[in-house]
């Protein structure tokens, strides 16, 4: 079992930045694929972040096109910890975001694990 704790969400202006943890217990992190995810009211969970191990590569990240370039997604292994931070923030990223835990197979996350939640409220 994988226990995940978020922190850092809050209120921010538009245009400032904010970087959410995710803190693991219960097994090292070191062998799963990570992801962030965000829901706002009255739509539909989004994923915002991924990151997998490739051999011979090292850790990748993925992100939708709506958070590219803005949001960088990473991990110290050595605390267990994944990190989300997110700069250049618009009122459209307000939403409770979710850590989770998993694997990478057949070109797709699947995760198993997740966060209780850490809302990031962003105001204009």
């Amino acid at each position: 079992q994988v226990q995940l704790v978020e922190s850092g969400g809050g209120l921010v202006q538009a245009g400032g930045s904010l970087r959410l943890s995710c803190e693991a217990s219960g097994r090292t992190l070191r062998t799963y694929a990570m992801g962030w995810f965000r829901q706002a009211p009255g739509k539909e969970r989004e994923f915002v972040a991924g990151t997998r191990w490739i051999a011979g590569e090292g850790y990748y990240a993925d992100y939708p096109d709506s958070v590219k370039g803005r949001f960088t997604i990473f991990r110290d292994n050595a605390k267990n910890t994944v990190y989300l931070q997110m700069n250049s923030l618009k009122p459209e990223d307000t939403a409770v975001y979710y850590c989770a835990a998993g694997v990478y197979s057949a070109n797709s996350y699947h995760y198993n694990y997740w966060g209780q939640g850490t809302q990031v409220t962003v105001s204009s």
